[in-house]
C-alpha cells in the first residue's frame, strides 16, 4: 500500500465529515476499510489511496446511495486543501488560483493530479486519480470534482456554471444529483474526468483576492512543498522496503543504492530524520500489517510472507508486540468495528 500514493489528513477529514453529515458512522466505515479514524488527529499522517477508494465503496453500499459523493454540493470546504487553500484564495483570478492548486497539489495528495488543458471556449480542469489493485469508485471522482467546483464558486462569490462536465464512469441511473451539483451539460463514458471552465470565468477576479497575502501564502505553500520533497528520505525508504519485503528484510545498503546514495549518507539522513533502518523496517511492517489484516482474503501465512517473515511464529510475536493481540484477534476486532 505504501507505494500506491497517499492523501492528506485535511482531505480525508472532509470525507469523514461528509459521511457523518449523512448519518453514517464514519469511524465504523473507516475501520471496515482498514483505516483508523483517530489518525485524523495527526496532521502529517499519509492516508493510503487504495484504502480511501475502499472507504467510498463501503460508504456508498452502507448508505444505499451511489450519489453519496455529491452530498451538499454548495459547501465550499476550503479546509480540505490545507495551506493550499490560502494560496488559491488570495490569487487575483480563478485561472491563477487553479494554477496554484496544480503547483502545490502534492501537499493535498500525491495520489491524484490536476491539470488545465485547452478546450473549446475555455480550459478543462482535468482530474486523474492514480489507480492500483483496488478500482477507483465513481464516488471518489464525484467528490473531488464537486468539491473543486464549490470552492471555485465560493472564491468568486457567485454561481459558476461549467461549459461541460465529463466523467469516465457509466451513466448513473439518475442524473438529479449531478444536475444539482454541476449545473452543466453532462457526458459519461468520457475519456477523462473534468470540468470545462469558460475563459471569461477563468479571468474573473476572486472575491477573496489579496495581493499582499498572495505573496505570503505563495511563500508558505512553497516552503511546505520544499519541506515535503526534501524531508522524504525515510518515506521513500519505506516505499522501497515495502517492495523488497516479500523476499525478506532487505539490507540497508540495498535500499541506499535504490535511493541513489551511499550507505553512510543514507544512515546519516535517517538519523537526521529521527529514525534508523531497523526502526524503519519495523514501522513499515507494522503499517502494512494493518492493511493486510483488514483484507479477509489474505491468510496469516500469506501476510507473513508479504512482510518478509521466515515463519508464522515470528509474525505472531511481532503482532503481539505491536498491538498486544494475535493476528486473529486484531482482525476480529477490526471487522467488528468500534
Amino acid at each position: 500500500m505504501l507505494k500506491k500514493g497517499t492523501t492528506s489528513s485535511n482531505w480525508v477529514r472532509g470525507i469523514a465529515d461528509t459521511l457523518s453529515a449523512q448519518g453514517l458512522d464514519a469511524a465504523a466505515l473507516f475501520a471496515q476499510a482498514g483505516l483508523r479514524i483517530e489518525n485524523l488527529d495527526q496532521v502529517d499522517f499519509c492516508w493510503p489511496s487504495e484504502r480511501i477508494s475502499k472507504l467510498w465503496t463501503i460508504a456508498a453500499e452502507r448508505a444505499g446511495n451511489p450519489d453519496i459523493g455529491l452530498f451538499d454540493p454548495d459547501r465550499p470546504r476550503p479546509d480540505n486543501y490545507g495551506v493550499v487553500s490560502y494560496a488559491m484564495m488570495s490569487s487575483p483570478d480563478l485561472e491563477t488560483s487553479l494554477a496554484r492548486m496544480i503547483r502545490y497539489h502534492r501537499l493535498v495528495s500525491d495520489a491524484a493530479t490536476l491539470s488545465l488543458e485547452p478546450g473549446t471556449g475555455g480550459k478543462w480542469a482535468r482530474v486523474e486519480i492514480l489507480g492500483g489493485e483496488y478500482p477507483i469508485p465513481r464516488q471518489r471522482y464525484d467528490y473531488v470534482m464537486q468539491t473543486l467546483l464549490a470552492f471555485c464558486r465560493w472564491m468568486l462569490g457567485r454561481p459558476l456554471r461549467p461549459l461541460a462536465a465529463t466523467f469516465t464512469h457509466q451513466v448513473p441511473s439518475s442524473l438529479v444529483a449531478y444536475n444539482e451539483a454541476f449545473g452543466a451539460p453532462l457526458r459519461f463514458d468520457a475519456p477523462f474526468n473534468g470540468l470545462l471552465i469558460s475563459n471569461e470565468d477563468l479571468a474573473s477576479k476572486l472575491l477573496t483576492a489579496s495581493p499582499e497575502l498572495a505573496v505570503l501564502h505563495d511563500r508558505m505553500a512553497g516552503q511546505a512543498l520544499r519541506a515535503l520533497e526534501s524531508a522524504g528520505v525515510s518515506y521513500r525508504a519505506r516505499q522501497a522496503v515495502a517492495r523488497h519485503l516479500p523476499n525478506g528484510a532487505p539490507m540497508r545498503a540495498t535500499i541506499a543504492a535504490e535511493l541513489k546514495m551511499s550507505d553512510h549518507t543514507f544512515q546519516r539522513r535517517l538519523t537526521t530524520e529521527g529514525t534508523s533502518f531497523t526502526k524503519l523496517i519495523d514501522e513499515t511492517r507494522r503499517e502494512l500489517v494493518q492493511h493486510h489484516l483488514a483484507d479477509t482474503q489474505l491468510s496469516s501465512s500469506e501476510i507473513a510472507y508479504l512482510l518478509g517473515y521466515a515463519d508464522q511464529s515470528t509474525f505472531f510475536r511481532a503482532t503481539l508486540r505491536w498491538f498486544g493481540e494475535s493476528p486473529g484477534e486484531y482482525r476480529a476486532r477490526v471487522a467488528a468495528g468500534p
